[in-house]
């Protein structure tokens, strides 16, 4: 209970911070001065910034609405406001639309960064358990949430302000900063980041001694930002700038290290197991948030599972999401593949990542957490973990900048990698296609429903670069998101995305 109010007090002072940013009430639960005394107030302060961003992913499922209904490759049978951002009608004022196209959820995971930035060397004076280690590895990972938070509103708004004080936002309008200013601040947030962050938490990582908040090892595996998550981050900033020599050298950093950090691939069970990878938190979750049914942590919303799944793996009769059998079969078209396949009759051969499948509606059922890992149909309460990154996807971004410098072999050793434990043979330009192509159709089939799919067409387009419809949209900026209209009357100096005025 404890932990839970220190909890509400920093959300309470994030909000009042941001007041003029946000519009949100003051609920503080006791003043401000009696915080920032103790060791107990900094771990609850750095708890609440992974809260925050925790909930900036799962609000009205932005991370998947973002992520991969915005591909069109999901069908959407009735839902208005997911149809218009399948059909790129970001303008439109259904259901969650205006909640999707504000920024203010970000802003009060950096607010909240900043106060804790701003205010942690008060514990440090006031606490002699409070030591420099825990101190420099708590800074270390506020650095990082701040920096991971700006990283995913550039991939959304392009431009946005850059507010690195709590100051700033409280009294004062603020213009957009480029993206490139913004993304530079990013990559030197995370370098410093891993610098200070360890590979492992309470398990003798000399960068983080003795057991962290004096919990075991087994409390904060994977669920905290570690070494090898600032440099996954760092790989994909750099791949979304195009910049791919050094994406691949900060996706190298992960693979070869891989074993420091307690990170393994993927068997085709352990990823689709619902009492496994997406159950639950571990190390091989290189930044997942996790959802845990015994923490009280699960819910019947904010998961993909909701838009996803219906009957026959939960009683509903309609999923707000789909995928038809013919783009099914169009991604997953190689007979050996072990999380989907169809014989030349067209009946499912494994069903890992899709049930009902000569249904009326397939059901995308790959992540499945329900009641804290069963199946029970019965009951609509999801818990799976939030993944934002894993090594599989370290491999494949990696191959993806290989091939894009040149490196064939480098890349192709890489793809094969992952095609082989998914039950494929090795790559073929005669039977896959162009490597680069062959590429993102492998991230497409690994990663689907984990919220890559729409960022990574944009960087496979920027690479192909030719007169398609979303290249088009590159080039006009059409892949940003608008601002929501409370945004834009809260802070005169921001103006509308050019392409959506």
């Amino acid at each position: 209970m404890k932990r839970i109010l220190i909890i509400l007090i920093v959300l309470s002072q994030v909000f009042v911070s941001c007041k003029k940013m946000l519009d949100i009430n003051s609920t503080r639960l006791v003043s401000e001065e009696n915080m920032w005394r103790s060791l107990e107030d900094s771990r609850g302060a750095l708890m609440g910034i992974y809260g925050l961003t925790k909930a900036a992913l799962n609000d009205n499922n932005a991370h998947w609405l973002y992520g991969d209904v915005r591909s069109g490759e999901f069908t959407i049978p009735i839902r208005q406001d997911l149809k218009s951002i399948a059909k790129n009608d970001l303008n439109a004022s259904f259901g969650a639309m205006n909640d999707l196209k504000s920024w203010r959820r970000w802003y009060a995971i950096i607010n909240s960064a900043n106060i804790f930035l701003e205010r942690i060397q008060e514990v440090k004076d006031q606490d002699e358990r409070y030591t420099n280690n825990n101190m420099q590895v708590d800074v270390a990972q506020a650095r990082f949430l701040r920096a991971f938070a700006y990283f995913y509103m550039v991939r959304l708004w392009g431009d946005v302000p850059l507010i690195v004080s709590s100051k700033e936002g409280s009294f004062t309008d603020q213009p957009r900063e480029d993206q490139s200013k913004v993304l530079a601040f990013v990559e030197q947030e995370l370098i410093a980041a891993a610098a200070d962050l360890p590979f492992v938490y309470s398990a003798g990582d000399e960068q983080q001694q003795g057991n962290y908040y004096n919990e075991a090892n087994a409390r904060w595996r994977g669920a905290l930002a570690r070494k090898t998550t600032a440099y996954a981050i760092l790989a994909h900033v750099a791949a979304w700038q195009s910049n791919y020599p050094d994406a691949a050298a900060y996706a190298k950093f992960v693979i070869d290290n891989q074993q420091k950090g307690s990170l393994s691939l993927l068997s085709t069970a352990d990823l689709t197991n619902p009492n496994g990878f997406f159950n639950d938190k571990n190390s091989n979750q290189l930044l997942g948030f996790g959802h845990i049914y015994n923490h009280v942590e699960g819910s019947f919303t904010g998961h993909i599972e909701e838009l996803t799944l219906a009957a026959p793996v939960v009683n509903k009769s309609i999923p707000d999401m789909y995928m038809t059998k013919d783009k099914i079969l169009s991604i997953f078209n190689e007979s050996t593949d072990e999380r989907f396949s169809a014989d030349t009759l067209g009946n499912a051969v494994t069903e890992v990542y899709f049930r009902n499948f000569n249904g009326q509606y397939p059901i995308f059922s790959k992540i499945k957490v329900i009641m804290g890992g069963t199946t029970d149909p019965t009951f609509r309460f999801y818990g799976s973990a939030t993944i934002i990154t894993r090594l599989e996807d370290m491999y494949l971004l990696r191959a993806e900048a290989l091939a894009v410098i040149g490196e064939q072999a480098g890349a192709i050793e890489l793809l094969n990698t992952i095609r082989e434990r998914r039950g494929l043979n090795n790559y073929s330009a005669a039977r896959n296609g162009e490597l680069i192509d062959a590429i993102f159709q492998e991230r497409n089939r690994e990663l689907m429903g984990e919220g890559h799919r729409w960022y990574d067409m944009v960087r496979q387009y920027k690479i192909l670069n030719d007169n398609s419809d979303l290249s088009k949209l590159i080039r006009e900026k059409g892949i940003y998101w608008p601002l929501s209209n409370d945004v834009l009357s809260q802070n005169k100096l921001l103006t509308q995305n050019e392409y959506w005025k």
